[in-house]
């Protein structure tokens, strides 16, 4: 079967976009994976369904996000800028724009234009940071990590550290489905560069590590104004770029750049087989 698809990145973040009329009803999990591969399938850190608000409902699109090993995501902030990129090239006129998440409706207004990449401040919402923990990683001789659980609308879990001089993407793999997450976690790595910059390493729930996170920066962003390390503006410095943090009435306003790369028909074999 046939299934129509534009591809768009987001500060590193890849996407694959669909609408989901124009994907079958079952299966989508399967999907995902397939189409996410970066040997078999387009390639992408994961797929979204997009279909259109109708009359009456408060939205402009609502969004339903598939990671790349064929988990549901509640959000994701690079991702959701990516969808508003592809919206707003279809209606040039548009400059605000409400979409309706796993998390709740994220409300983006369009800053700027370069081609088709497009400048979005996204609201992010209030995180909520929890008292920083102790979690032991089982291992012959059992390692402990300090770090802080966050809620932006998916998990968390953000680790300060001194440097990245370590395998923190191994790091990274045994805190993702650490038994303290009941729905694994999203984790970050942390230093602090001065008041107003950190830079972050992430490794993504159902992604693996990631050049970049929208709400990984963002989880990043609330521990350290928490913990008084930190002022707004803020600036997370991740391996594809700086996503840019302000103030929004108590909440958390993020800036980010998104691109439209490409489009095309991916060919979804009914058995599901990667060949």
């Amino acid at each position: 079967m046939p299934i129509p698809f534009v591809k768009a990145a987001g500060a590193g973040n890849d996407f694959l976009l669909s609408w989901e009329a124009d994907a079958p009803q079952r299966g989508r999990a399967a999907i995902a994976r397939a189409i996410c591969d970066r040997n078999h399938g387009i390639g992408a850190d994961g797929w979204y369904l997009v279909r259109p608000g109708g009359e009456g409902e408060d939205w402009d699109a609502a969004l339903h996000l598939y990671n790349s090993d064929g988990s549901e995501a509640e959000l994701s902030g690079n991702g959701t800028r990516c969808v508003a990129a592809w919206l707003a090239s279809q209606s040039p006129e548009r400059a605000e724009l409400r979409l309706r998440t796993g998390a709740g409706i994220r409300a983006l207004r369009l800053r700027e234009r370069k081609g088709r990449s497009t400048l979005f401040s996204m609201a992010m919402g209030v995180p909520i940071v929890f008292p920083e923990e102790e979690l032991a990683i089982p291992a012959a001789s059992p390692i402990r990590v300090k770090g802080s659980r966050i809620d932006v609308g998916n998990p968390q879990f953000a680790v300060r550290v001194n440097d990245f001089d370590f395998a923190w993407k191994e790091r990274g793999a045994q805190l993702e489905p650490h038994d303290a997450f009941p729905r694994r976690s999203n984790i970050s790595f942390y230093r602090i560069l001065d008041r107003n910059r950190v830079e972050a390493r992430f490794f993504e729930r159902g992604a693996g590590a990631t050049l970049s996170s929208g709400t990984g920066a963002t989880g990043v962003a609330a521990a350290a104004l928490a913990g008084g390390l930190a002022g707004l503006p803020l600036t997370v410095e991740t391996e594809a770029g700086p996503l840019v943090f302000h103030e929004d009435g108590g909440g958390l306003l993020l800036d980010g750049w998104a691109s439209l790369i490409g489009e095309g028909t991916f060919y979804w074999d009914e058995d599901g087989a990667l060949r």
